[in-house]
């Protein structure tokens, strides 16, 4: 890639005279081993990686002539590291948080193309209650002629093990302040930064979360009156291939490259923190953002479970001083997609990651069949994970997924499977509701499997009367207010409304005394239906809400029922009742309980975890005529941020006999 076609200079770290010599680069090497007492270096040509020995903690990372890309300032511990957030569950309490260190220390692999390290954390139960229940066993590869390096890293937990809940694991490069301040996560969501002193107490406020700051006195005077928050920058899954930050003095890029979300929990959908402030660049595997417990996998007392997380692959690139920031996120970008293509790798040392021949493909074809559309299912998510329930995938934290995405026909292929018993599951953009292939598959090494032609039929009771908004697992088409303008982030002013700060408080100002009212046929659901049901806020609190879907029936079934179908897109703490023509009624026709600890209200996310709900609706408590109301009442207000973000709402006629 670019930097591979520049001449710049590396630096030699001689740790016994604590000097640095530089030296004159020198990309066709090979990779070079150092081991020290206290560290160990490899040095291909290009860049050179220090880790701790035997901690295998990230400790320098010596590129285009910058000493070190990662915060110096900062202890060894606390640069580039592996670590993970456990319960204990024999004692309960708030999360530990550990970072990973190898008490073992050992070369893999060492030639000059490849030098592969390991730095392994072995548990014994001495540690009981100290250090999270697992063996770890961190893993660095550097390749000759590559600017960058992969890590990955196998966790097992034995049977004879104590049980223990693993709310996160993840990947953190803390990167130097002195250069790096501009971040970039896609084409449309790059910007300069805070720096990370933008947050001390003399130059910023907190907001209603700690995470939340209101940049007051900031050191560059143009970010005044920003809001930074780092939930603000979260994506996907699906849409976390690359991301990281550059050094605009030194045109230098630091990206984290993540050429498949097998291994991270949850599926295509779940979100999940890149890059914030700091300056911070992160791969997460496993955590509950945007889902709650549902998706912190918790282990039985002698529950035998491994799994690999990664590889992902750090790069740096540079361009000369006149270049613009553009060529390097392109370069990424094509770095990226070589990655890809390159997935599963074949140099990973360790027989726990498969190579291609040990891995399976599923190929299909999917058709919808809507009583009234019968299609391909173009667009559709298809893919692999362990056997559940429909719908299980986007709660399942313990094993590995597998997704792809159907064409227009609805034809499918999902490639590089690691060997296992799966469900085929699948979710098709336009439909509401989960499919799930009845049969489970066995994945075996080399095997190229063909289902028959897959028939989704969605939950559907019969015609469609009314639908308000499209079922995508989304609220985004909703309407979204202007953010508050003393609360504002500049990147989202045009794209992306939903990330910005504060919007919550936005429906009280709209609606200050009455809640919303939506009439079929007349209201525009892009611009009459606020994006979230949260409570609303008054001089003596929050309280709960009831919107209001007012429609008219030209025909009526007295003796029929009618069903109403609400697709949440996310839900906090929240709780949905329906009740049908009369909003005071004691008791809703429906309830669903308390649901969802997604918190995505708070972190700016447009979904969560899906949920679909059908409500039967006697036709004798329907009018003809218009006179007819459907109240959604959410009566949870101990906070501001518990609520509902519909996804879709249809109501149906009785059946018909066609």
């Amino acid at each position: 890639m670019l930097s591979k076609l520049l001449l710049f200079l590396v630096f030699s770290i001689d740790n016994a005279l604590g000097v640095r010599t530089v030296l004159p680069s020198d990309p066709v090497m090979g990779v070079r081993l150092r081991i020290e007492d206290r560290q160990v270096i490899l040095d291909n040509g290009i860049l050179e990686v220090s880790f701790s020995k035997p901690g295998g903690m990230v400790t320098g990372i010596i590129y285009n002539g910058i000493d070190n890309l990662l915060e110096k300032r900062n202890v060894e511990d606390n640069r580039g590291y592996w670590d993970v957030v456990w319960n204990d569950l024999a004692s309960g309490g708030a999360g530990i948080f550990n970072t990973i260190k190898g008490t073992c220390f050992e070369v893999i692999v060492e030639d000059t193309q490849k030098v592969e390290l390991s730095f392994k954390q072995v548990w014994d139960p001495s540690l009981k209650s100290k250090l999270v229940p697992l063996n770890i066993d961190k893993r660095f590869i550097m390749l000759a002629n590559s600017s960058g390096f992969y890590t990955y890293a196998i966790y097992e937990h034995l049977t004879a093990w104590p049980g223990f809940s693993l709310g996160e694991t993840r990947i953190c490069f803390k990167l130097s302040k002195d250069w790096f301040d501009y971040m970039a996560l896609a084409d449309n969501r790059q910007r300069k930064m805070p720096s990370p002193d933008d947050r001390l107490p003399s130059r910023c406020r907190v907001l209603d979360y700690q995470e939340a700051v209101l940049l007051t006195n900031p050191i560059e005077k143009e970010l005044k009156g920003e809001v930074d928050d780092k939930y603000q920058y979260s994506s996907d899954h699906k849409d976390i291939q690359l991301h990281g930050w550059i050094s605009t003095r030194r045109r230098t890029g630091f990206w984290q490259i993540t050429p498949s979300y097998e291994y991270r929990s949850g599926g295509p959908t779940k979100q999940s923190l890149t890059s914030h402030v700091g300056p911070t660049s992160l791969t997460v595997f496993i955590s509950g953002h945007y889902s709650g417990k549902d998706l912190i996998p918790v282990f039985a007392d002698g529950e035998h479970w491994k799994m690999v997380f990664g590889p992902i692959f750090i790069y740096c690139n540079s361009v000369a001083q006149d270049e613009d920031l553009d060529t390097l996120w392109s370069d990424a970008k094509l770095q990226m997609m070589e990655e890809v293509e390159s997935w599963p790798y074949s140099f990973p040392a360790s027989r726990d990651f498969p190579s291609c021949d040990e891995r399976g493909t599923v190929s299909g074809q999917l058709l919808v069949n809507d009583r009234t559309i019968s299609r391909a299912a173009n667009g559709a998510f298809v893919g692999l994970a362990l056997p559940g329930e429909c719908g299980s995938w986007q709660r399942e934290s313990k094993g590995y997924q597998f997704w792809t995405r159907a064409d227009e026909n609805g034809y499918f292929s999902i490639k590089w499977i690691r060997e296992g018993q799966y469900n085929l599951y699948a979710w098709v953009p336009g439909f509401i509701g989960d499919y799930r292939y009845d049969n489970e598959i066995t994945i075996t090494p080399g095997c190229n499997l063909g289902t028959s032609v897959l028939m989704y039929e969605p939950p559907r009771s019969g015609p469609t009367l009314w639908e308000i908004g499209i079922p995508d697992r989304l609220a985004a088409e909703f309407y979204i207010p202007d953010p508050n303008p003393n609360y504002i982030n500049r990147l989202y002013v045009n794209y992306d409304r939903f990330r910005q700060y504060g919007l919550w408080e936005r429906y009280a100002d709209l609606y200050p005394d009455a809640d919303l009212r939506y009439i079929v046929g007349v209201s525009d659901y892009t611009k009459d239906w606020f994006f979230a049901q949260v409570p609303r806020k008054t001089s003596n609190g929050y309280v709960g809400t009831t919107w209001e879907i007012n429609f008219k029936l030209d025909d009526l079934d007295t003796n029929g029922t009618y069903k109403l179908w609400v697709a949440i897109a996310s839900a906090t703490l929240a709780e949905l009742q329906v009740r049908v023509n009369d909003a005071n009624a004691n008791r809703p026709l429906f309830s669903s309980g308390l649901i969802g600890r997604d918190n995505s209200i708070a972190r700016h996310g447009i979904h969560g975890l899906y949920w679909l709900y059908g409500v039967s609706i006697p036709g004798s408590m329907l009018h003809l005529g218009s006179n007819n109301s459907i109240f959604l009442t959410q009566p949870r207000c101990t906070s501001p941020f518990q609520g509902i973000l519909y996804d879709y709402i249809r109501l149906e006629s009785p059946p018909t006999t066609n």
